[in-house]
């Protein structure tokens, strides 16, 4: 009986050890079998990127199929038309520096930054401007805050006098549009090419942008607007200059506030208003 137990035993040990080794045996060669298919179908969708293609819009359409429904909100979806914003990572490199390092030294967003470089480059080569000329401009009137504006009037990015050029608005809107970033710009360069024609001379142009042409000082403001400009040349060049502001480093406008509609005439007549703005009144009108 004894022997027919041991025998039982033996029996079932090694058909428990047959059935491992089977097992161990079948998984090795399935994973074996999966990793050879993996191969197979990489160098399939590198050879044939048609496939991968395919592939990837039916992944697409899968993972879109499961996505839950959006929870209803009162956004409109239409919103995206009225941002100013893009991806830096379509601009152009030299254009795409730019904007990254204005964004870190200013620290605004690279996103509505973008619109802006590429738009100054636009404008730059319609005019005969250099794009980093308008973009020092800019960071020097308003450090890029599109609700920028000044105690006697001057608004937006390009701070420029909307009481003195509101005509320059008319075909875009009217002068509330002194606040949508892209028109300001594309109006404070018509004013700065004016400036420019009527001084003969940049250095003298910028005198007359800032309002100073008939006074004996500028403030500086010519050359913190040609040290910016230096710098973003050298950023588009592929150099990196420091983004640490200096201590002189101006703040020409006054505090902003947010205001849609323009102040009346009166208050550009108050005792403490800047005279480089005012004096803008009479010289590029």
């Amino acid at each position: 009986m004894n022997k027919a137990f041991d025998a039982t035993a033996r029996g079932l040990r090694t058909f428990a050890s047959d059935v491992a080794d089977g097992f161990f045996e079948i998984t090795h060669n399935g994973f074996a079998l999966v990793g050879l298919a993996i191969v197979f179908a990489a160098l399939a969708l590198v050879a044939r990127p048609d496939l991968r293609q395919t592939g990837e819009e039916q992944l697409m359409g899968w993972l879109q199929s499961r996505k839950p429904a959006p929870e209803a909100t009162d956004l409109e979806p239409t919103a995206i038309v009225r941002t100013t914003a893009a991806s830096p990572g379509d601009l152009p490199k030299q254009q795409a520096a730019v904007a990254y390092w204005l964004s870190k030294k200013y620290r605004v967003a690279a996103e509505p930054l973008s619109v802006l470089v590429a738009e100054a480059y636009h404008l730059g080569k319609r005019t005969k401007l250099d794009p980093t000329l308008i973009l020092a401009i800019v960071a020097v009137e308003s450090s890029f805050n599109p609700f920028a504006q000044s105690h006697v009037g001057a608004q937006g990015l390009m701070q420029v006098m909307t009481r003195v050029h509101g005509d320059k608005y008319e075909s875009a809107g009217g002068t509330l549009t002194a606040f949508d970033p892209v028109t300001n710009m594309r109006v404070g360069v018509k004013v700065l090419q004016e400036c420019i024609a009527r001084a003969g001379s940049l250095e003298g142009g910028l005198r007359y942008y800032v309002g100073a042409a008939n006074l004996d000082d500028d403030g500086g403001y010519a050359n913190k607007v040609l040290a910016e400009h230096e710098r973003l040349l050298q950023v588009a060049n592929g150099r990196n200059p420091p983004t640490v502001a200096t201590p002189s480093a101006p703040v020409l406008r006054a505090q902003p506030i947010p205001i849609a509609i323009p102040p009346k005439r009166e208050q550009a007549a108050e005792p403490a208003a800047d005279p480089q703005k005012v004096a803008l009144l009479s010289e590029v009108s």
